[in-house]
């Protein structure tokens, strides 16, 4: 079966089929901010124009918006394919790509820029076993909690700004990254993973 992976998580965008173990083609751009101008043409670039029979997407953590708009695009083209469609997390994404990079690392913590001055973080264990739940927290807390850890993700920019070691960590969820993640991990529903409850609240009656 083949697989279309979205990731729009965060300042990157990117794309990939994946079909029988392997990467078919892949995209993949640092745009900052445009991901829904840009997400569509990149899909369509891809061998017949992205078409698969499952969709897996990035449901987060991650920018607001960026979130949004993969999942849109998710939802949109496995009604008009008739396609399966399931989700993973941004952070599960980092853990797989940096325990593949450093074969050395028996533990690491993904950590992702959150917004209001936090970071979402996870920890996890090789070869791929979530040891915490995600959390939104302030850098000064992920640090103490991050200890030895190796920490990946662009939320090691605010962590290494306290602890200069971990700036070797810094890097952005890639879906061609996606063959690595067991299926426990690609079985998560098609819906928002925003780590943190809204900002907005209900006007009082």
């Amino acid at each position: 079966m083949r697989t279309l992976v979205i990731e729009t998580a965060t300042a990157a965008c990117s794309a990939a089929l994946i079909e029988n173990g392997a990467v078919v083609a892949a995209a993949h751009e640092v745009v900052g901010r445009g991901h829904a101008e840009r997400l569509l043409p990149m899909i369509a670039g891809l061998p017949d124009g992205g078409r698969a029979q499952h969709i897996l997407v990035d449901c987060g953590p991650g920018s607001f918006t960026g979130v949004r708009v993969g999942l849109a695009a998710a939802r949109a083209l496995a009604f008009g394919w008739t396609a399966s469609i399931a989700g993973y997390s941004s952070l599960s994404l980092l853990a797989a790509a940096a325990f593949r990079a450093n074969s050395g690392i028996a533990t690491l913590a993904s950590v992702i820029e959150g917004g209001h001055g936090e970071v979402f973080m996870q920890t996890f264990d090789a070869p791929l076993c979530a040891t915490s739940q995600l959390a939104s927290l302030r850098p000064d807390v992920a640090l103490a909690r991050i200890d030895s850890r190796f920490a990946v993700g662009s939320g090691v920019r605010l962590i290494a700004g306290l602890d200069p070691a971990h700036a070797d960590g810094a890097a952005l969820p890639c879906a061609a990254d996606a063959l690595l993640l067991p299926a426990a991990f690609t079985a998560l529903a098609a819906v928002p993973l925003y780590g943190r409850p809204p900002d907005a609240k209900p006007a009082a009656a």
